[in-house]
């Protein structure tokens, strides 16, 4: 908070209560060994489904959050990254509500590696302000109480007279700054948390502000990682394979090593990398190496279809209620039906990349990252140095999806950088940040389901998919064997109808030969476009209003009281009737429920020359506490367009085990022309904490574009993405 060293004082918190009661609860399952695996896993996948993780990072210490100035301008110092989704700002507003202060008076910046102010966790799964508003909360009222203490000394008046407004502490006519305050104090008390302000008082808390960050956006200030330099940097470039399943036997590197401005060509066991003294020229003498690669096998779109299919694989069975089993296979009247996902890239703005500095046995990392704490040790134990030698400086994102989650760049570049001793940007270029991200995988669903007077008796969900969550740093390895089904592929797989008497959802695993991972949403949209889709073929087959039908079948538990409210929300706000527009329009709807977020979509589109018109969606959230309604509408809008994108356009396959296609045109994503006109948000706030945003939008928005088509044209489309025939 200032220049001086804190004295620091531990605190107890019970922010991690239900982490401790809900290992105790998983040890006494798995200790005792009176639950079967099956069991065991699926209360593992209900746990995973429902859990809202608390943040996992230092909040003992407001010390290493904020700076106060002179000029009593405060620094938040972020260990939560901005990547276009608003959390600086939601942050901003939640600070300056507990520490008093104009929000004008508050900058958010990212907190390096080396500030101690690190989140075990990282920043993804929709949890960003979430995971903060209390802790955040408890700083910011903490770091009050230190300036008011102190201010009582200064100004020789008892703590209890003080008033606090705006940045200022003031008492008989006297008042100082917090900036003062905080210049004449050379050692720091922390007091326990004061008892936090009634969230009806906040100014800030609940109500649309500015975004702390749209000046520097505005001005093209030099924000984000591509932006990164140092004096006397280099650049390289790092040799990647442009075809799957293969390995890298030898290279020439001899031409390369020879050609004017490269300074160094590295070859490491998995890298090659040439450094020169522009990207440029490290570019074209990366073409002058020669690589022998070796292949597994050569694959085809084909291949890759045949091993996603519902049946080959490892089975999970993540959710189940009642015997729908045995329901189903005896019964002569089941409805069937196959849904298809294709595999989708992220296909980010901002390729990845890293600058680094390695001298005196520690190094310097600027980039784009969502995984600060996993990076300072992954470079750490490749230099063979202690993370604390480690200093990751984040920087704006320019786009995340959950592409910067795996972050094997940075250790490139720390190596290239302590061989020549000078700082190195190395980044992707376009067509290899294509043929090398990390995918989100294809996937193939098979639904069934037994009618009953009008409602469903038994319905299963059985979804084959790549992995997401399983092979990546943030997951460990013992989540494989002991949750089998990956957390990631079946998310928004469960059913959420829970007046179904007999219902089951079962994960299919398989391995691709190519890098899947966590991609927006992870598996909801796929696996909603799936579920939604049925459920509006079985409403027509039941011949009954498909909301209504909807309705009847949701359960009246917390859960389902809010899913219901957002599902009458849409419905009302959108005017629906019976889907049925005229002048050739239909509307369909979905709805999901992901990370405790329920969501519903009413969409509006019309068909010409077999292409797809979405005009107009309604959209209904019920994300909890809203901190910045205007944010919620922004994020729930993105998230609506990139769902649409990957829903109607977005694509990639494998021919001759090449990933393609590889720059952006020929991989189609929505554009200007086909967004719609218009997009309304209805936010209902059925509970008094704030909860997620950044993805949930996303998954209804498929499977209502669909059913809306399929009231226009009669062809019900179950693969992505939408294409009439």
């Amino acid at each position: 908070m200032s220049n001086s060293e804190p004295k620091k004082k531990k605190r107890k918190f019970s922010r991690r209560k239900f982490l401790v009661r809900s290992s105790i609860g998983l040890g006494v399952l798995i200790g005792t060994g009176y639950l079967s695996r099956h069991l065991i896993r699926r209360y593992l996948a209900d746990f995973a489904n429902t859990a809202e993780p608390p943040y996992m990072g230092n909040i003992d210490d407001p010390n290493i959050w904020f700076e106060v100035l002179e000029d009593n301008q405060i620094i938040l110092y972020s260990s939560k990254v901005e990547m276009g989704q608003g959390t600086f700002t939601g942050l901003a507003q939640i600070a300056a509500d507990e520490l008093e202060v104009d929000i004008q008076q508050l900058k958010v910046k990212h907190a390096p590696s080396a500030s101690g102010n690190i989140d075990q966790f990282s920043t993804g799964g929709s949890t960003s302000i979430s995971s903060l508003w209390q802790p955040l909360r408890e700083l910011a009222a903490t770091l009050r109480e230190m300036i008011k203490q102190e201010a009582a000394k200064q100004l020789g008046v008892d703590i209890a007279a003080l008033k606090v407004s705006k940045g200022m502490v003031s008492a008989n006519g006297k008042s100082l700054s917090y900036g003062e305050v905080v210049k004449k104090v050379s050692e720091w008390k922390i007091p326990k948390t004061p008892p936090l302000k009634d969230i009806k008082s906040y100014q800030y808390v609940g109500n649309p502000v500015p975004r702390v960050d749209l000046l520097d956006k505005v001005k093209g200030a030099p924000i984000f990682g591509m932006d990164a330099s140092m004096p006397d940097m280099l650049y390289a470039s790092v040799i990647r394979s442009s075809l799957i399943d293969t390995k890298m036997e030898n290279a020439d590197i001899s031409k390369a090593a020879e050609m004017p401005d490269v300074v160094k060509v590295i070859q490491e066991p998995d890298f090659i990398g040439v450094i020169a003294t522009s990207m440029t020229a490290a570019e074209n003498a990366k073409k002058a190496i020669k690589v022998n690669w070796s292949t597994n096998r050569t694959w085809q779109q084909q291949d890759i279809e045949d091993k996603i299919q519902v049946g080959k694989g490892s089975p999970v069975t993540i959710q189940k209620q009642g015997n729908s089993k045995s329901i189903l296979e005896n019964s002569e009247e089941v409805i069937s039906s196959e849904y298809k996902s294709p595999i989708g890239a992220h296909a980010q703005l901002e390729p990845n990349g890293a600058l680094a500095h390695v001298k005196d046995g520690k190094a310097t990392i600027y980039m784009s990252t969502q995984v600060i704490k996993i990076t300072q040790d992954e470079v750490a134990e490749r230099l063979g140095i202690k993370s604390k030698d480690v200093n990751i400086v984040p920087t704006f994102l320019g786009g995340g999806f959950g592409r910067r989650l795996h972050t094997p760049n940075a250790m490139q570049a720390a190596v290239m950088s302590k061989a020549v001793g000078k700082p190195i940007k190395c980044f992707f270029n376009r067509k290899e940040e294509f043929q090398n991200d990390t995918f989100r995988p294809p996937t193939h669903h098979v639904l069934k389901a037994k009618l009953k007077d009008g409602k469903i008796e038994a319905m299963e969900h059985n979804v084959s998919s790549g992995d997401v969550a399983f092979g990546s740093a943030l997951v460990p390895r013992i989540a494989e064997p002991l949750m089998g089904a990956d957390l990631g592929a079946w998310r928004g797989g469960m059913i959420n109808y829970s007046k179904i008497p007999n219902y089951r959802a079962i994960s299919w695993r398989v391995k691709l030969p190519f890098a899947t991972s966590w991609w927006r949403s992870l598996g909801l949209l796929a696996n909603t476009f799936a579920i939604e889709s049925f459920m509006d073929e079985l409403a027509i087959t039941a011949k009954q209003d498909p909301i209504q039908f909807r309705l009847d079948q949701i359960g009246d538990d917390e859960r389902g009281s809010r899913l219901k409210g957002v599902i009458i929300a849409a419905r009302d706000k959108a005017g629906w009737k019976d889907g049925v527009l005229p002048n050739g329009r239909a509307m369909g709807f979905a709805a999901s429920v992901d990370a405790n977020t329920p969501c519903a979509h009413v969409v509006e589109v019309s068909v010409e020359n077999k292409k797809i018109k979405v005009h107009k969606v309604t959209c209904a959230i019920d994300p909890g506490l809203a901190i910045n309604p205007d944010q919620i509408r922004a994020q729930s809008e993105g998230c609506i367009i990139m769902g649409m994108s990957a829903a109607m356009f977005e694509k990639m396959t494998v021919k001759d085990n090449k990933l393609s296609p590889t720059i952006y045109g020929p991989y189609k994503m929505a554009m200007m022309k086909d967004a719609p006109k218009e997009i309304d948000v209805v936010i209902l706030e059925s509970t008094g904490k704030p909860g997620a945003v950044g993805e949930p939008p996303l998954g209804p928005i498929g499977a209502a574009i669909a059913n809306a088509v399929f009231r226009i044209t009669g062809q019900r489309l179950r693969a992505m993405p939408l294409e009439l025939a």
